[in-house]
Order: structure tokens, then sequence, then C-alpha cells
């Protein structure tokens, strides 16, 4: 048995499938996550877009995409609204750095930095065969957040965004970017490697290394 719900599109969503509102049918009991997955696999050209939309039922925000979806529930595929840019993300699909990059790219902005983090084929004596990511999602977003607005009262006149992908990933997929522009290359330098280094002293996000030889969670020996 399945369960069909409308789902209303906007701006750059609505733009990329061709249309203002579509329905999507999901096998019972559905979830919202199974819905976002059967509306991905029916519009493919949502897949890009997944990191800077937020999903709304019932005209309700929801992060929770275990949630149950009552029949006649309505979905809702929000882009960054005017008072937001996407400048911090978790992806669980493809991270693409140029578009990254061109969330902070401005006229005044003469000097850009990217740090893009891909998957190693190793650590120390050890292959790597892939990674798994984890975070806990909302506090890693404030830490996000927190560290851009570090980064713009240090070096005034710095625009920066930060996006990480969760989930699996093979050897030599993009983990991380963080991208900077400043008016001057110094700031854009200095500041983009302060974003990196903050991320990864206090972003609560936890990565598995699969090995040849099994898999271990990393910090937690060797």
């Amino acid at each position: 048995m399945q369960s069909r719900f409308r789902v209303l599109l906007f701006a750059v969503a609505r733009e990329r499938v061709g249309a203002a509102e579509v329905s999507v049918a999901v096998d019972a009991p559905a979830t919202l996550g199974a819905a976002w997955s059967a509306l991905e696999a029916a519009h493919p050209a949502l897949v890009p877009l997944r990191p800077y939309l937020r999903i709304a039922v019932d005209e309700a925000f929801e992060d929770d995409l275990s949630r149950p979806l009552a029949e006649g529930a309505v979905l809702a595929l929000i882009p960054p609204v005017s008072g937001g840019d996407g400048r911090v993300a978790l992806s669980h699909t493809a991270i693409d750095p140029a578009a990254v990059e061109a969330l902070v790219a401005a006229p005044d902005c003469g000097g850009r930095v990217s740090f893009v983090g891909t998957v190693r084929d190793h650590t120390g004596d050890h292959g790597v065969v892939g990674l798994e990511y984890e975070a806990y999602e909302p506090m890693t977003l404030k830490v996000f957040e927190g560290l851009l607005a570090q980064a713009t009262e240090r070096w005034p006149g710095v625009r920066a965004a930060i996006h990480h992908r969760l989930g699996a990933l093979a050897v030599g997929e993009v983990a991380v970017v963080v991208a900077v522009a400043a008016p001057h290359r110094a700031a854009a330098f200095e500041a983009c490697r302060h974003l990196i280094e903050g991320l990864k002293a206090d972003a609560p996000i936890f990565k598995r290394e699969r090995r040849s030889d099994g898999a271990v969670w990393v910090g937690m020996g060797p």
C-alpha cells in the first residue's frame, strides 16, 4: 500500500523541476526520508540542490528524516531564504567546490582561497578504502556559524562558507570545502586556515575509516 503526498517547490527547486507542485508516492508506513528519496528518484535535478534545501511538513520545518508522515501531509522544499545564503551546510550528497566558492564571491573581494579535503587512500601505514562521517548535526551547524562569525570579526570584509559531507565516501571524494573571499589575499589565507583548524578541533563530526583489514573510529586508537 502506498501513500501519496503533495510537494510544493519554490525558487530554484521549482526552476530545476519545471513545476511548482509535484506528487510523490511512498510505501506505507511513510517517512519523510522515504518521501525525499522517492522525490530525488523521480526528479534527479533536485539531487545537487539537497545541501541547500530545507524541508517543511505542513508549514513547519522538519529535520528528522525518520518522522512518520500522516496521510494528506503537504511537503515543501525550501531553498535558502533572503535572511540566509546557505554558507554552512552538511550534505549527504556530493559537494561541488565551485558551488561553495560561488557563495562567497563578491566584487569587493580580490582574494579567494579554498580548502578542499578529499578522502586519501592511507593513514600512516594503513591502507584506507573509504570513510564514513556522522555528526551531531544541529550542534555542528552552530559551530560552523560561530567560526564564520569569528572570521568576520577578526578579518573585516571576509566572506566564508563551510560545507561538510556526511555518510559513506570513497577514496578521492570531497569530504569538506572551506571557501573564503577577502579584499586582500593575506586575510583570505589566514581566515581559511582558521576555519579548517577550528572545524577539526570543535565540530562534533565523527570519522570512521574503512580499511582492508577492518574499520576504526578515528581518535579511538590505532
